[in-house]
């Protein structure tokens, strides 16, 4: 049975297609966005209350490592498989290492239908991951120059609508703590999969807008936009299980590793890399990964979470 949320998706993508005038209000996506990125952080911020910040510290060193690998392994293969141009291979990269917040929304809704337990304190991992990859871009594409506008990028990043409202999220939840919160809980919580439908459904219409742009710039960029995933994820899983995350917290990661950031990287990419297509990142990004990812990757990473736990470890 298909989760209700993918069935919002896939009616955006059709309606989008069908070029019909559904659409959200701009004003009302914003507010969705706002809430379930506030929602992600209040979660977090919940459990880090519950631990000591020195026991995440190997987790959080492992995923910024994690972010600058993935950039790594992706511009290479941008740059001389699919042969793109070096401002063009760096910015997609800087995409592909980075991280999708609609992605990981969509597979804590899959393990919460499914009542598979995961450890909240991954929107810290989440927020950890936006960044390396930025940077990692940016150097890839211009090297270490004096030229590069590291305080205008550092702005972009740091103070992006998405960072902002997850740290501030998870600062909220570790000060308020469960009970603190008790009083919003029915908003930010109980509501989140409603939320997530509604971001969905315009996620879906903006998807059918790439796919014009992928017709353009042929095979590869469809391949890599799956590919890429796949063994990013397959890193993710095996990550997640190096460092001890449960079954439903190793998908997690896994998903984290395999998304592609349609925010901030494209936010960051604008100022830094400016010769860069922005067209190439979000038709690979939000017209193949986000969409396989959401219909297709996350069962994929979670059996793959369920295969690290049982064959690496021995049965």
């Amino acid at each position: 049975m298909i989760d209700p949320i993918i069935l919002f998706f896939l009616l955006g993508a059709v309606a989008g297609l069908l070029r019909s005038e559904l659409r959200l209000p701009a004003a009302v996506y914003d507010f969705i966005s706002i809430v379930l990125l506030l929602s992600i952080g209040l979660k977090g911020g919940i459990e880090l209350a519950r631990q000591p910040f020195v026991t995440l510290l190997p987790q959080m060193l492992a995923v910024v490592a994690l972010g600058f690998l993935l950039s790594l392994v992706a511009f290479p293969t941008l740059r001389y498989l699919g042969r793109f141009n070096r401002a063009d291979s760096a910015s997609i990269a800087a995409h592909y290492g980075s991280v999708s917040v609609g992605t990981y929304a969509v597979a804590v809704a899959y393990l919460g239908s499914r009542e598979i337990a995961f450890e909240e304190h991954m929107p810290l991992l989440l927020v950890l991951m936006e960044v390396p990859a930025i940077i990692m871009g940016i150097i890839l594409a211009r090297g270490l120059s004096r030229e590069t506008r590291w305080k205008s990028i550092g702005h972009e990043v740091f103070l992006g609508k998405s960072v902002v409202l997850l740290l501030g999220g998870l600062l909220i939840g570790w000060l308020a703590g469960p009970d603190g919160l008790s009083s919003i809980e029915p908003f930010f919580f109980d509501l989140f999969k409603g939320f997530l439908a509604l971001f969905l459904l315009e996620m879906g219409l903006i998807t059918a807008t790439q796919i014009g742009s992928l017709r353009k710039h042929g095979i590869f960029l469809v391949a890599f936009g799956i590919v890429m995933p796949l063994f990013s994820g397959l890193v993710g899983t095996g990550l997640g299980w190096a460092l001890g995350l449960s079954i439903g917290g190793t998908m997690v990661l896994a998903t984290l590793a395999a998304s592609a950031s349609y925010i901030a990287a494209p936010a960051a990419m604008r100022i830094s890399v400016p010769e860069a297509n922005p067209t190439l990142s979000l038709a690979a990004s939000l017209g193949i990964t986000f969409p396989f990812n959401v219909l297709i990757g996350i069962p994929i990473y979670y059996t793959m979470a369920v295969w690290a736990h049982t064959a690496l470890a021995g049965g």
